[in-house]
């Protein structure tokens, strides 16, 4: 059977890219917490809700600005005649995870040479951090893109300061516009270190700085002037509490950094041993002051320090982390002894091949039931799933396990080999794990059964349904699945009228409710242990 040739290598890659990204983009609800009230925000929009001023269930939620969500709802609208509107919403993720592929290519192409803009996404591709986060709905996924717009920038600024400048500029303004304030902040961090290296320090390194003014202004001053004309006192509740106290709310200003170097290992692998290996070897050769190995190592020193302040730590968080290693892992890729390629190349197709094998048994026993202790057990954990024999994902984890040995049997020995079957392996697994595995994941991690239970035990006339301790997701789940909305007694003076009562707690707390309430349901997510709702009805004093 022949071999992959070098110039099938960049349609390699692209189709590596694209089976990497189109499974788990459909075929399951908005998952809790990230999702379910990311796209609680997006129903809103399609409902005719104002795209100026975010919201939950008819309620300003200003978490985040609106890009996200506007490219999440435009989806939804021009793919709701063929999906679902949570699936056509979610397509958008999939097209901003792949626009951030596309300019950390650009980015590596500048600072390490044509050949090696595609092992930049290769390396991403195969980062474990990303895989999941890569597939949801979340809004973290365009400023990751706007991330890699300004890597990309900043390299380019060396050659050619205006479109160097214009990307700059545009990074920073979207990631403003996904985010907020802070991570907009560390593009600035970055983009103000560079000086420090001759590289940068050059006139038309200003000029493409003065270009980057120009091009993020708009990003930067409509909607926030949109905001505070609509309602200053929620603009200001914006600035401070979901930007300004994220970072400066906790006496320990780098009290996060441990928590982002604890979870490097797992989630920037392979490009970190990769990107020390690249530090070595320009060390030892005295290339440390080399553009490619400067402006990654500036981009991962800002954002480590300012996401290490942040009064909140979160490994979603963490995802621009992976965009600078990357960039820095590229040249470690070329430099890797012979010993050390055909290590990585042969733990690959071990690893990968026994789960993928490992899959296969599973899913033999979660829908043909055998053996019948595991499909019990599979059952047990995740109650209320209908197993079945379906063809279509069937056939889809077939076609990736045939790829899977279709490429180790044809692809041709290179340096860049182990780092092909890496990805390629991740790409086959969480495939399998997103067409085999998906309805069963999606029975506990979807709100959709717990609230059609809840809506069978509505009284047949209502009101109006108070809430107490809701979440947002849970909110925004009952808005999307039963077209309820519940005022809440934290914020609305009308829920002391309503005749009926949600609370969400945890299974053993039963809080103190009012004698005249007596309680008429509970219900929980399929294989929940954390979260319980209650419903009470407001009645004559139990006896």
């Amino acid at each position: 059977m022949p071999a992959l040739n070098l110039p099938l290598r960049p349609l390699l890659i692209a189709l590596l890219a694209v089976a990497w990204l189109l499974p788990g983009l459909i075929g399951h609800d908005p998952w809790k917490p990230d999702e379910a009230y990311t796209f609680g925000v997006v129903h809103e929009i399609l409902l005719g809700g104002s795209w100026v001023v975010p919201q939950i269930a008819g309620e300003p939620f200003l978490d985040k600005p609106p890009l996200f969500h506007l490219t999440a709802a435009a989806s939804a609208l021009a793919l709701s005649w063929l999906l679902p509107l949570h699936d056509a919403a979610r397509i958008a993720a999939g097209l901003w995870i792949g626009l951030a592929f596309v300019f950390a290519a650009l980015a590596s192409r500048e600072l390490h040479g044509p050949r090696h803009g595609l092992t930049a996404a290769l390396l991403l591709l195969g980062c474990l951090g990303l895989v999941v986060r890569g597939h949801q709905l979340i809004t973290d996924l365009a400023a990751f893109c706007g991330f890699a717009m300004a890597y990309y920038g900043t390299a380019l600024a060396l050659r050619r300061a205006a479109p160097g400048g214009f990307w700059i500029g545009s990074g920073c303004g979207i990631v403003f516009m996904a985010m907020g304030i802070p991570e907009a902040a560390m593009i600035v961090l970055i983009a103000l270190l560079l000086p420090l290296s001759p590289h940068w320090r050059t006139p038309r390194y200003a000029a493409a700085l003065i270009t980057a003014a120009v091009a993020a202004l708009p990003w930067l001053v409509v909607w926030p002037a949109l905001l505070h004309r609509h309602d200053p006192a929620l603009y200001a509740a914006w600035l401070h509490t979901e930007n300004l106290a994220r970072f400066f709310a906790t006496p320990d200003l780098f009290a996060g950094l441990g928590y982002y170097l604890r979870i490097l290992p797992w989630y920037a692998f392979p490009a970190w041993p990769l990107a020390l290996w690249a530090l070595w070897r320009a060390g030892r050769s005295r290339q440390l002051g080399a553009p490619g190995l400067v402006l990654p190592l500036a981009g991962f020193a800002a954002t480590l320090m300012l996401l290490g302040s942040a009064a909140e730590t979160r490994e979603l968080y963490g995802l621009p982390m992976l965009l600078p290693l990357a960039l820095l892992a590229v040249p470690g890729v070329d430099a890797l002894r012979r010993g050390a390629v055909n290590g990585w190349y042969w733990f690959s197709i071990m690893t990968f091949t026994f789960f993928i094998a490992v899959g296969w048994f599973y899913w033999v026993a979660l829908e043909l039931g055998l053996p019948a202790k595991l499909h019990a057990h599979l059952h047990t954990i995740r109650p209320g799933y209908d197993y079945g024999f379906r063809l279509l994902p069937f056939l889809l984890g077939l076609a990736y396990t045939a790829g899977w040995f279709l490429l180790l049997a044809r692809l041709k020995r290179s340096v860049e080999r182990p780092l092909v079957v890496w990805t390629a392996g991740i790409t086959a697994v969480w495939a399998l794990l997103a067409t085999l595995f998906i309805g069963w994941v999606d029975t506990s991690k979807s709100y959709r059964m717990m609230v059609a239970n809840l809506v069978r035990a509505l009284p047949a006339q209502q009101a109006c349904i108070a809430s107490r301790d809701l979440g947002e997701a849970q909110r925004a789940m009952l808005q999307y699945f039963a077209g309820l909305r519940t005022e809440r007694v934290e914020t609305s003076p009308r829920a002391a009228g309503c005749p009926l009562l949600l609370v969400q707690g945890r299974p053993l707390d039963e809080l103190v409710i009012g004698a005249e309430w007596r309680p008429i349901w509970e219900g929980h997510r399929p294989g929940d242990k954390d979260e319980r709702f209650r419903l009470y009805q407001r009645g004559p004093a139990a006896k």
